[in-house]
């Protein structure tokens, strides 16, 4: 894995939470995949888990944000990328997030993990 392909999989990533219904997660998701929400919290495991976890805190594909990403370090399969999300307009709801993400041989995550931060919470 390289910077180019983690480019690559944060934009699938993007176009699938913009996306309407949750097809989408097939191109960014392996059907194993685990996806754990915060460092304390129990993963959420496998594709269909994944899409009922995605349509449960998402508003759906109006819903108004900016993204902004950093890759930080990509090492061997696994990257770290730093995000930043700002939802409405205006913004009702920031986060700051570090992602660590495993990306298999067809540049689908098979590991995602965030460690978020909002403003008092």
């Amino acid at each position: 894995m390289d910077e180019p392909a983690v480019r690559a999989w944060i934009e699938a990533y993007e176009r699938a939470w913009r996306s309407p219904g949750v097809d989408a997660l097939n191109e960014v998701f392996t059907e194993d995949a685990t996806y754990l929400q915060g460092p304390y919290r129990e993963p959420v495991v496998g594709l269909p888990d994944i899409g009922r976890m995605w349509e449960a805190t998402r508003e759906g594909p109006d819903e108004i944000f900016r993204l902004w990403t950093e890759i930080v370090a990509v090492d061997g399969d696994t990257a770290v990328v730093r995000a930043e999300v700002h939802y409405g307009d205006p913004v009702t709801q920031e986060y700051r997030d570090l992602w660590i993400v495993r990306l298999d041989d067809d540049g689908r995550c098979r590991a995602f993990e965030e460690w978020p931060h909002a403003p008092g919470r």
